[in-house]
């Protein structure tokens, strides 16, 4: 794995998940209380045993830029080994990136300098585990010149991603960009396989595809345009997706907009997650902040009065739930929940307050907001829809330090 180098594209700006893209980059969004999104493609590419690792970022990076150098700074430089992340350098034109291809282009400089043999590129906004260097033995054993990660999906929803015909070798004979109707797998009638958003290539041979692709008018795109122009010309291959998660349904998910990142975090409350955080074999690694414990205060019943409690969530360091009710839902580091409020089926970013006798329902809250007491979002969507983000599905999204009053109280 020594001779792999691999560029993670981080540099969108995943405007189906504004509000939470307002102040950063989709893959430096939080993602399960502690983790940046990004976090589970740099999780694969250390449990995998890659060790040169380029992020290419670009829009709003700052948090992104600060995330990877404060919680991924742990290998050497002095033994070639690194995870840097890098902005546009603008040292072939003054373009800002135009598409995945291209931004692999523009950092061409980084391979010239490495010179590995392969090329690894990644997306830096899915969720999945993924050992790469099962890829890697694919492709050497095939002879390939390329290798595309793909996953089977049901052919009604395979139309929402960029389809692979293959042969029964799993050699690729055509890739379709969401069309109509996918070509199914020769094996499986019911399933199409799409691209996951990850390539593998021999250095030589892309670095060939990605100059000629610059200086031509394309969308610069490896799926639009630099696989299909290699399926003409060389051994391209999809390897079919070997599953970490090591459960009875593969996981992948690309969370594209809030609701997808909301059911992806609502996967992972499940009493049988969808998503297991807690397989020690594959660890997922983050920052991690110097928070004091969790601490659940008030114990008596309802009767009573006042009880701290969670049920079916995930709650970080320095959360106090002080005599409210959390249920089925993700509290990221330093919320505080007060006295009689309920939060359900919600995600509450760090810094949250949360007043007295406030109901908050299917919601995503991002950082550093004040809910005021009796406060209520979720139960009325078109009071709500004034103010806030809300989805056709009536999920609540509250931007970052977004200022509210008491006058949303619906009682006044």
């Amino acid at each position: 794995m020594r001779d792999i180098l691999t560029m993670i594209l981080a540099g969108g700006k995943g405007e189906r998940l504004y509000p939470l893209t307002q102040h950063r980059a989709k893959p430096a969004v939080p993602f399960g209380g502690k983790y940046r999104i990004i976090d589970f493609t740099l999780s694969n590419c250390l449990n995998s045993g890659l060790r040169k690792i380029s992020v290419l970022i670009q829009y709003k990076s700052h948090s992104l830029d600060r995330h990877i150098r404060t919680g991924w700074n742990m290998l050497n430089p002095e033994v070639g080994e690194f995870i840097a992340s890098i902005p546009p350098q603008q040292r072939i034109s003054e373009d800002w990136y135009r598409g995945t291809a291209d931004a692999v282009y523009q950092n061409l400089f980084l391979v010239d300098t490495e010179q590995p043999k392969f090329l690894l590129v990644l997306a830096g906004d899915h969720i999945y585990k993924m050992n790469y260097a099962d890829m890697y033995d694919f492709l050497i054993a095939k002879q390939a010149d390329a290798v595309v990660g793909a996953i089977e999906f049901p052919l009604a929803e395979a139309s929402r991603f960029g389809a692979i015909v293959v042969d029964e070798e799993c050699r690729i004979l055509r890739f379709d960009e969401k069309p109509d109707h996918p070509t199914p797998i020769p094996s499986d009638p019911s399933h199409a396989f799409v691209s996951m958003g990850i390539y593998l290539f021999r250095t030589e041979v892309i670095r060939e595809h990605l100059i000629e692709d610059a200086k031509q008018d394309t969308a610069h795109d490896f799926g639009r345009n630099i696989i299909p122009r290699m399926i003409q010309q060389h051994r391209v291959f999809a390897f079919k997706f070997q599953d970490e998660n090591k459960k009875a349904v593969k996981y992948w998910r690309d969370i594209g907009t809030l609701d997808a990142y909301w059911e992806a975090n609502m996967d992972l409350v499940a009493v049988d997650p969808l998503f297991n955080l807690y397989d020690q074999h594959w660890p997922i690694r983050t920052y991690q902040g110097q928070f004091p414990p969790a601490k659940f205060v008030f114990a008596q019943d309802y009767q009573g009065g006042r009880m701290g409690v969670a049920l079916d969530s995930i709650v970080c360091g320095g959360c106090i739930i002080s005599g409210g009710r959390v249920q089925n839902s993700v509290l990221s580091p330093n919320v505080v929940v007060q006295d009689h409020a309920e939060v359900k089926e919600s995600i509450i970013m760090e810094h949250v307050y949360i007043g007295e006798y406030a109901r908050i329902r299917r919601a995503i809250i991002d950082k550093d907001v004040i809910i005021p007491p009796k406060t209520e979002i979720g139960y009325d969507l078109a009071a709500d829809h004034k103010r806030f983000t809300v989805t056709e599905s009536g999920l609540v999204a509250i931007s970052k330090g977004m200022k509210l009053n008491a006058s949303l109280d619906p009682s006044g």
